[in-house]
């Protein structure tokens, strides 16, 4: 009756160890792919501020040009301006198809993504269990 009770006690106590060590995984998973996504996006966001800086100037050297060819800058400013704005338009009216589905389906593909981990050969498994 001795070991039935020490044997249940062992299971208890390796059942409550693995319960604790799967949360810990989760909680590594978790902390794993957040850091993932937050590093994509930030390292996105720097190539696209680099990018807006880039044409910032673009857009002011052809609006300076447009307005001396028109013999108004003001002229050239406004031109880009409504190029700008069809372009605003365009994207608003297609922002689902555009905008959306690509972003949703990148972070479900950086949450899906999962990380190949090298084993050991070495490593003897755990024969205590």
């Amino acid at each position: 009756m001795d070991t039935i009770a020490t044997n249940i006690e062992l299971l208890y106590e390796k059942a409550k160890s693995y319960a604790e060590i799967n949360i810990e995984l989760v909680k590594l998973n978790a902390i794993d792919k957040t850091s993932d996504i937050v590093s994509s996006v930030l390292a996105r966001l720097l190539v696209i501020m680099v990018v807006a800086m880039f044409f910032l100037f673009v857009n002011i050297a052809l609006s300076l040009y447009l307005g001396e060819l028109l013999g108004k800058y003001y002229l050239g400013f406004l031109l880009v301006s409504g190029i700008y704005l069809i372009v605003a338009l365009i994207l608003h009216y297609n922002r689902d198809k555009i905008i959306k589905v690509p972003i949703t389906n990148l972070v479900i593909a950086k949450l899906l993504k999962t990380k190949s981990v090298p084993t050991s050969s070495k490593a003897a498994p755990d024969e205590s269990l």
